[in-house]
């Protein structure tokens, strides 16, 4: 396992992370979900060197967290970073241009979420709250800015972080020039090249630090995705791949594969094509069975991708607007 400095905070992580929205079943998440190998899944992480881990109390409605605290209390003598989101109060995801801070961040919700988080996770201190939504235009309010100072200053939470909503990596920029933001999420892969753009130069030049999510653009470019895949009822996944999005995803994918060097998956290529960009702290791949952490976790070998591997994936980017569906 490779490590990186996670921005101004001066963490060293793994530089392939763990995330885990797949791991906690429940409502609005992913199907297939099975305690047993999940717990098996994050000890098999750690034991091969991980030490990010992302959840968010949305995420089972608790459940992921209370896994991971289980994963830290058995793994004492290891440093586990631990990421979590304070959910919008309003369960509106994503927030919308005209979403009033009062209804999805007043101050005593973003408190009360802290205290939740951290007696899910059995822990008196969270290295990384963030939010897991958000506007710009809450960039200066201080009804958010006063209770995270607060927690900070009461040691409750180490750094503050925000999760952009999909596909607006600009939806951040102004909230970086507050001093407050230690870190921020962002879908970020070989279709989503667009926080290149303005956001990551952004992060790099204040030093903070950058988690990309989505590094398979929620499982397309694993390859593995048909215009015929389909998923139980429940699977948040049926919701997002509307033939709309699924069929045009699966037809990017089919392009990508000339390009994917031999000996390699696509999968490793995604991987390898975010990891390529230094001013990356870590990349949060979901994981859901030690099969996913072995092939994931094993990218982390430093080998930089030719130069023309590189050139040619940049003609794959697709930049794209959040639609009904995109949440």
């Amino acid at each position: 396992m490779r490590y990186r400095r996670f921005g101004r905070l001066g963490w060293q992580v793994s530089e392939v992370g763990y995330g885990m929205w797949g791991i906690a079943g429940g409502e609005g998440g992913w199907t297939g979900a099975d305690d047993a190998s999940g717990r098996v899944a994050l000890q098999q992480a750690v034991d091969l060197g991980c030490t990010f881990f992302d959840t968010a109390w949305i995420y089972g409605r608790g459940h992921s967290e209370h896994l991971l605290g289980q994963l830290l209390r058995d793994n004492q003598g290891h440093r586990l970073y631990v990421a979590t989101k304070i959910p919008p109060k309003n369960r509106e995801r994503p927030s919308r241009r005209g979403s009033l801070l009062a209804d999805v961040f007043p101050e005593e919700h973003i408190i009360e979420y802290t205290h939740r988080s951290l007696e899910g996770l059995g822990v008196e201190r969270i290295d990384l709250m963030q939010f897991h939504v958000w506007e710009d235009s809450w960039a200066d309010d201080e009804r958010w800015q006063a209770p995270i100072r607060m927690l900070k200053d009461q040691g409750m939470i180490g750094g503050v972080g925000i999760s952009v909503n999909r596909w607006e990596p600009w939806n951040v920029l102004r909230s970086l020039d507050t001093g407050l933001i230690d870190a921020v999420q962002v879908i970020y892969n070989i279709f989503d090249q667009a926080p290149e753009d303005e956001l990551i130069p952004a992060c790099r030049n204040r030093d903070i630090a950058v988690i990309a999510r989505v590094p398979f653009d929620e499982g397309t470019l694993t390859g593995t995705l048909t215009r015929e895949s389909r998923w139980p009822d429940g699977d948040w996944r049926n919701s997002y791949f509307v033939p709309e999005n699924l069929i045009a995803s699966v037809d990017r994918a089919e392009r990508l594969r000339p390009v994917v060097p031999g000996g390699m998956t696509m999968a490793e290529l995604a991987l390898r094509f975010v990891l390529h960009n230094k001013t990356v702290s870590t990349v949060i791949p979901g994981m859901r069975t030690t099969h996913h952490v072995e092939q994931n976790l094993a990218v982390t070998d430093g080998r930089p991708l030719r130069a023309e591997v590189r050139s040619e994936l940049r003609h794959h980017r697709w930049d794209r607007q959040p639609t009904e569906w995109s949440q």
